[in-house]
This record gives structure tokens, sequence and C-alpha cells, in this order.
């Protein structure tokens, strides 16, 4: 591929049902490598399998890049409008003797491929070399490809290297089937050549078709262009990622509550590399992505790395959009926030989102902050509050209660010199206190607790607990 032309990549992928975390990386390499040569991301969507090719699967497909944050450039592409297309290319290959009729099937076929492995070749139908009957048209055939004999086939891959097929080892494979539907490789080459694609960043499981689509582009006489086969991720325990291994969809990690952002910064490093470093903005990813610097050993999906990079990515996150997200938890719960408490996720969540690694357990922390009055306390709360402690504790309130500086700081100053002036640590109150506030549900440090709950909650409840004791 010439280096003078513009830079042009793709994400093609089938509509399944669910985008793979594998496709989504796929689409992250091509997207970040064209912005970094200053080219194009373009999109196709392969819905040759109508039955399973739906609105709403392909819908899945545009979703999954928007939550990802990666916009392509153009207009879509999608495959099974361009059959003609494809059947004018294979014509052509027939009409220029790259390509023959073949009408083996049924035991004929199975008989042929026993005969090919025996004599240690792929597959070479009779009719490769035979003339047709003006008779035998009007039956049902496919249209093969006539690939060459002999010598090799090298793909120049920019993570893999040359890697060399002997072509006897690729079979005649069928450009249009039967039923006049194209077959996948030929659909692939035209479609690409058609978009300008000069750049094919994929998974390696998709090697070996690139010898035999470099087949293709010879016979047609058009510039291939440069592979880049990204090894697949793995799980932690070295096998193919799949359900078995938990999150295998980007909708299930949008679920989980991971950000697309910090799924970027993620993925990117999930087989490339650069220098040591570990989190980084987009600007940065695009400015020091290279695809010749991807990984040559398969990736494995790390769930303590990617907690550590999303728990960065919230701290660093906006809080009004932040409580949009804890709002979403709280509603898939089925437990929807009103104005009053989205106030208050508001209010509690610059407080403890240095806590969390997901939006589920950010949603976790503000639990306290929602509790009804009166907290009903277990019986381990019940036996922390001895005579001693609750006289303590009285006297604590009548202090929050005078107090003008209701800020963490503030209040974080007045339990210390509170435990000071009492001669005791934390432990002899802190725990009653922190049972009373929040009914035993997770809560940052007290002061922190008392600040999230605001003065007239934190004053209730206390109120509640102590007031028959005052």
């Amino acid at each position: 591929m010439s280096d003078s032309k513009p830079v042009v990549t793709r994400i093609a992928p089938s509509p399944t049902g669910s985008m793979h975390i594998g496709t989504a990386r796929t689409a992250l390499f091509n997207y970040l490598y064209a912005k970094h040569c200053g080219g194009q991301f373009l999109l196709r969507i392969e819905d040759t399998d109508r039955e399973r090719s739906t609105e709403a699967s392909v819908q899945v497909i545009f979703d999954g890049l928007a939550w990802l944050g990666l916009p392509f450039d153009g207009e879509v592409v999608f495959q099974f409008a361009r059959a003609e297309r494809h059947r004018e290319v294979v014509l052509a290959l027939l009409d220029a003797g790259k390509a023959y009729r073949c009408w083996l099937s049924g035991d004929a076929l199975t008989d042929a491929r026993d005969k090919a492995k025996a004599a240690g070749h792929a597959l070479r139908s009779p009719w490769r070399d035979r003339e047709p009957r003006p008779e035998d048209l009007a039956k049902p055939h496919a249209i093969r490809f006539r690939g060459p004999l002999n010598g090799d086939t090298v793909v120049r891959d920019l993570v893999q290297g040359d890697v060399t097929f002997r072509n006897r080892d690729l079979d005649d494979l069928v450009l249009l089937r039967s039923d006049g539907v194209p077959t996948y490789n030929l659909a692939v080459v035209v479609d690409d050549h058609d978009m300008g694609v000069t750049h094919i960043i994929r998974g390696d499981d998709h090697l070996n078709n690139a010898a035999r689509q470099t087949l293709i582009y010879q016979a047609m006489g058009w510039d291939a262009p440069d592979f880049a086969h990204i090894p697949l991720i793995h799980g932690d325990d070295g096998a193919k990622l799949s359900k078995r291994h938990g999150a295998t969809a980007v909708t299930d990690f949008a679920t989980l509550g991971y950000l697309p952002e910090a799924m970027r910064n993620y993925l990117a490093r999930l087989g490339w590399s650069h220098g040591d470093a570990e989190l980084f903005s987009d600007a940065d990813a695009i400015a020091w992505f290279d695809i010749a610097n991807a990984n040559k050993g398969a990736a494995r999906l790390d769930w303590d790395k990617l907690n550590h990079v999303n728990a960065h990515y919230i701290r660093l996150a906006d809080d009004s959009r932040l409580t949009d997200l804890v709002a979403d938890v709280f509603a898939a719960r089925g437990e929807p926030l009103d104005d009053a408490r989205r106030a208050q996720a508001l209010r509690t969540i610059p407080l403890v989102k240095e806590r969390a690694k997901t939006i589920l357990e950010l949603a976790d922390q503000l639990v306290f902050v929602f509790q009804a009055r009166p907290i009903v306390l277990s019986e381990k709360a019940l036996g922390l509050l001895t005579d001693e402690t609750r006289a303590r504790l009285v006297r604590l309130s009548d202090q929050l209660a005078a107090t003008n500086d209701w800020s963490a700081e503030g209040l974080d100053s007045l339990l210390k010199a509170f435990a000071e002036a009492e001669s005791v640590g934390f432990g002899k109150f802190g725990p009653a206190l922190r049972a009373i506030l929040t009914g035993g549900s997770a809560s940052p440090d007290l002061h922190r607790t008392l600040a999230s709950l605001g003065r007239d909650e934190a004053m209730a409840r206390l109120n509640d607990a102590l007031s028959p004791f005052a």
C-alpha cells in the first residue's frame, strides 16, 4: 500500500445480538490509528445473515460505538445492499479466467476433499479445467476462485511480520454460492476496495482469510491494504475470552458501572503500550498510537487493572454526571431518586467517590444518606450504646448543634477536638456514632458522613437515637 494515500481504517462487525469486548477493542485500535494518521475511520455492517441481522441487532452496534465514544466518519455501509456489486466482481473474475463454474456438491464434494487431503493439497474441483456444456449452465452451480497451484502467498502484516502461506494449502474458495449469494471473503475484499480502506486491523483469527483475500486483490489487479492482525483477548486463565469468564459484551461493562473513558484507556493498553504509561487521555492515545507497536502475544483481561483505571476516571468525572449515572443505577434497582435525593447524591458524591471502583460501588456508597428515619439499630449497634457512650454522644450532639461550620473540614476538626477534650480515642464513640448515622450501611469517614447527611438530617438521626437519654 502506498504511503501517499490517506489512511482509511474500518470496523466491520456482524449484527449478532451484542458487541463483544474484542470487537470494541478492534474498533478502538482502528479509530486511534486513523486519527493518529489524520485519516478516516469507517463503519461497515456485515449483515448478510438476514435472520440475525435485525434492526435491533444493528442498533446494538451503533449504541456500542456511541457509548464507547468512537464516532465513525461518513455514511455507514451495509454489506447486504452491495450484493449486486459483489456478483459483478465475481463475473469479472470469471471472464478473466480467474474463476470457474463448479457443479461439485454432495458426496462428490466430500470425495474430492478426501482425495485432495490424501494428495497433500487443498481442494481442487475437477471442474477447474473442464469446459461446461450448455446444458450444465442451467443447473445450480457455484463459482470458485482459480487459485495458484504452486508457490507462496505472503501476507505482510504490521503486527505479525511476514506470514507465508503455501498456495497448495489454499483451496479454490467459493466466491458465489449456487443460490447466487456472494461469500464472505469475496464481499470483504470488494467492500474494502470500494471503501478505499488502506489498513485492515482485526483479530488474528482472520489471518488465514488474509491469504485468500490477498489472492483476490491480486487477481483483480487491486492494491492490497496493509494488514495488522492483533491477538485475541483471553481471560485470566489464558483461555479465549468467553461468557464463562463473566462480562464479554460492551453492554455488560456499561451495566457493571464502567465509564467509557476508562474502557477506552484500558482497552488501548490491552495489547498495546506506550512506555510505562498506564493512565492517559484520549489525546495522548491518538498522539502515541501506532499499530506497529501492538503486542504479538495475547492480552488478558485483568479485572483488578480495569477497576484501578475506572476508579481513576470516577475521581476525575464531573459530579453532576456521576449523579445522573448513579440515578440510573437506583432506577434499575427499582428505587428511583426524587429531586431531594438527587440533591443529596450530588452533595455526597464528592465526599465518597474516591472509595468507588465502579458506578455500582458509588451507588452503594450513597445508600446511607437515603436511610429512612427512624433508623432501626441492630443488636450489635445497641450493644455499643453503653451509658457512658450515650452520655458522650449527647455532649457531642450539643457541640454539633452549635457549630457554624458544617463542612467536612470543619467537622473533622470538631471531632478531633472533641476526642481530645474527652481524653479518648475515636474507638470509644465512633462505632456507635456511625451506627446511629448510617444504620450499618457503608459510609466514608465520620466527618464526611456528617457532611454528606447535612446538618438537619444528621441531627435528626442523632436525636432519634439519643433523645430518650438526653
